[in-house]
């Protein structure tokens, strides 16, 4: 793994800032810490996630739980524990730093890649496949994964459901890989949990999808989420703005509620892995007016 610092008004970086090795094959995903400064957790073809200090430069801890190729992780909103889909079909909630399977279930039965991510503290979202090769979405209650609260298929295309989600106004975004169109829903706490809002529609598809961090939107516009979409075929990334429909220029509450902070961290890298928890950081999108 590579860290790079990116100096203002920079071309061209040749140098990495940081370099670290512990994986014996290809790494296929890393993710920050949602609320700790400095603590890295990567997931490779060798089925084992690590977990590293990158004030300090060096791996601290080495998960291995997994029976084959890890396919996605993401940390819950505190960072307290983390999930995983896995090419064995299985869904794993799991306390890194006590190296513990908090609770596991048989996933999407396709054979192809899954994708999961953190609502809130207590559900996953999930896209896969069915054994029929038709793409579908999940909501499942981490304490009890033998069944999701909701499933839905989706279409018979074959490209890799990505989900992108809002915490702020709750909205689930699924693009998939080779599609012109990203759907959006909106996910509730009562039945059915999952509603279908709309789509986004393009005629060029995406290779993929990068979403900015909450502060950069600009919310004279309403806008709640901004994409930067990945052109399949042509070396383009091209700006898409979601946009709540309203007249008025004054910040809205209701769409803009305190959001979780990503210019500064709650806890450092050692704290964490003492062992102390806190709550995210949340800060005002109105400074940002």
């Amino acid at each position: 793994i590579k860290l790079w610092t990116i100096p203002d008004n920079c071309t061209t970086i040749t140098t990495c800032t940081l370099e670290m090795r512990g994986h014996v094959k290809k790494i296929g995903r890393i993710e920050w810490h949602p609320i700790a400064r400095g603590v890295l957790l990567s997931a490779g073809h060798d089925g084992k996630c690590i977990l590293w200090n990158t004030e300090l430069g060096e791996k601290v801890i080495t998960l291995s739980l997994h029976r084959d190729v890890i396919f996605s992780i993401s940390w819950c909103p505190d960072g307290r524990y983390f999930a995983s889909t896995c090419k064995d079909k299985t869904i794993r909630v799991i306390d890194p730093r006590s190296g513990v399977v908090v609770s596991q279930g048989e996933g999407h039965l396709g054979t192809k890649s899954s994708k999961v991510i953190f609502v809130d503290d207590k559900r996953l979202f999930t896209t896969g496949f069915s054994r029929m090769s038709e793409r579908q979405f999940a909501l499942w209650d981490i304490k009890n994964l033998s069944k999701p609260l909701k499933s839905e298929n989706v279409d018979s295309s074959s490209g890799i459901l990505l989900p992108y989600y809002d915490k702020d106004t709750k909205v689930m975004f699924l693009a998939g890989k080779g599609d012109g169109n990203i759907r959006f829903y909106e996910i509730t706490d009562l039945p059915p949990y999952v509603f279908y809002l709309q789509q986004f529609q393009s005629g060029f598809p995406q290779r993929g999808l990068g979403q900015m961090p909450k502060r950069g939107v600009d919310v004279k516009r309403c806008e709640i989420v901004r994409f930067f979409k990945l052109h399949t075929n042509k070396d383009i990334c091209e700006p898409i703005s979601m946009i709540v429909p309203r007249k008025s220029e004054v910040f809205h509450e209701d769409i803009y509620p305190p959001t979780c902070s990503s210019l500064s961290s709650c806890l450092s890298a050692s704290e964490w892995f003492g062992g102390v928890n806190k709550l995210p950081l949340l800060i005002s999108l109105k400074v940002f007016n």
